[in-house]
């Protein structure tokens, strides 16, 4: 009879404890642990039947560190040049890579459009354990992609799949999704933290021993962070976000973790009826503005990733009736918002403090950098005293508490692309300002904060 354990396993850290505590000591959050039964698996380990890396170690393993290969690892592009930019430049071979995003988003779309141009470059297999064959199918001839390449499996047992994976030897593989994939000798359900933590990681070490490109598609919560242990986002290579809500046409795929790229990259795409298609100039779908000037409306230059992007930012500031004024934030960080309005009050002389004051970032745009703070409060400002401000103007700089106007990374080259949509106008912090004129553009520096609300 095989001997079972019980092991408790936190859901966010994914440590394993020999009994139920009401707090993790790992990662010190509580009522996280959750009971799995864990048996011998009867099956060949990984390493054995992959061959490589555990076979290796023992013998030569170990070198130094001036004998590691430094030959750029070859990438090829997914045909899809906005995925492209999200990955770091394209494809790895040998890495994995998380897809996340809500039901509906188009990650099934997006993977399927990517597997269907590759299959005509290489072995490619497409494994769907949540829809039949039938409906992968259908979507297919409904998005018109060519389909006489690809290999399709339907199947959630791990061990049967990497079975299949050597025989056909894909170089690139998509598994959607992981919380239905289960692995022999864990008798957990799938879904639960034990089955996605291990088929998560019997099949990273597949594709990190034979250089195959694994693409986990992953659920997300009611919260919108990925579904699962957090140790899953800890074993692959690259995290990515496909983000937008049912009712907008629009979707943003955004990089969180990326060990061959820059972080916080951010793809475009527009769902269409034929799939998901690029958007080769995102700050043109976020600059759809009324031929009338309103109040509380200001363009700011963003920096996502590698390139800059134009926004709006609305902002209605409005006489409040309650005792508590409210202070909402959509697509910025509330608690900064509180933190700009009272740098404000004491640095600018404006208060706001018996005014409810609502932000939002036009287009669903999720902004985290601090780059937002100055056109935030003149848009704020702009609302408060009913006046509009300049439509050709564009606002970007970091206010610090003391009231300074503190630089932001590459200032030049959001002054140069706001250029490049016809601004004629910008009021940047002064260490940002452009050593040479740029043509058909005023450039203003402030070194304050009362120094930019007086300019305007």
């Amino acid at each position: 009879m095989v001997k079972k354990k019980t092991a408790y396993v936190c859901t966010e850290c994914g440590a394993d404890h020999s009994k139920w505590q009401g707090q993790c000591t790992a990662c010190g959050q509580w009522n996280t642990l959750q009971e799995f039964v864990v048996s011998a698996s009867k099956s060949k380990a990984p390493e054995a039947r992959f061959g490589g890396y555990a076979g290796d170690a023992g013998q030569n393993g170990v070198i130094k560190l001036s004998q590691v290969d430094l030959a750029e690892m070859p990438r090829f592009s997914s045909g899809l040049q906005e995925f492209d930019r999200v990955l770091g430049g394209g494809l790895v071979p040998g890495s994995a890579i998380l897809i996340g995003g809500h039901p509906g988003a188009g990650k099934s779309t997006l993977l399927l459009q990517t597997l269907c141009h590759l299959a005509s470059q290489m072995p490619a297999l497409y494994v769907t354990g949540e829809e039949s064959l039938q409906q992968v199918a259908l979507r297919a001839r409904r998005l018109g992609l060519p389909v006489d390449q690809l290999d399709m499996l339907s199947e959630t047992n791990v061990e049967r799949l990497t079975q299949a994976f050597e025989k056909h030897k894909p170089r690139i593989v998509v598994i959607d999704s992981i919380q239905v994939m289960n692995l022999d000798g864990i008798e957990s359900a799938p879904g639960s933290v034990a089955q996605v933590r291990e088929c998560a990681a019997y099949l990273t070490r597949y594709a990190k021993q034979t250089g195959t490109v694994l693409i986990l598609v992953g659920h997300v919560t009611k919260d919108g962070t990925l579904a699962g242990p957090k140790v899953l986002e800890h074993m692959i290579d690259c995290s990515i976000m496909l983000e937008g809500s049912n009712d907008s046409r629009y979707r943003t795929l955004r990089g969180i973790k990326n060990r061959f790229g820059a972080i916080n990259e951010l793809g475009v795409f527009a769902m269409l009826d034929t799939g998901l298609k690029e958007v080769k100039n995102p700050s043109s779908i976020f600059l759809t503005r009324s031929d009338e000037p309103a109040p509380g409306s200001v363009v700011m230059v963003i920096w996502e990733g590698t390139r800059p992007l134009l926004v709006e930012i609305q902002a209605l500031v409005d006489e409040s009736f309650s005792g508590h004024p409210k202070r909402v934030a959509v697509g910025l960080d509330q608690n900064r918002l509180n933190l700009l309005l009272a740098a404000m009050h004491r640095h600018g002389g404006i208060t706001l403090g018996d005014q409810d004051v609502y932000i939002n970032v036009v287009g669903g745009v999720r902004v985290n950098e601090t780059g937002a703070d100055l056109a935030l409060l003149l848009a704020a400002l702009s609302s408060f005293r009913n006046q509009p401000l300049d439509q050709n103007l564009i606002v970007f700089g970091e206010v610090g508490l003391s009231g300074e106007i503190r630089p932001v990374q590459s200032g030049q080259e959001r002054i140069k692309e706001a250029a490049k949509h016809g601004f004629t106008r910008a009021i940047v912090p002064k260490a940002n300002a452009p050593r040479s004129p740029i043509d058909g553009m005023e450039v203003i520096a402030v070194e304050r904060l009362q120094e930019a609300i007086e300019r305007l």
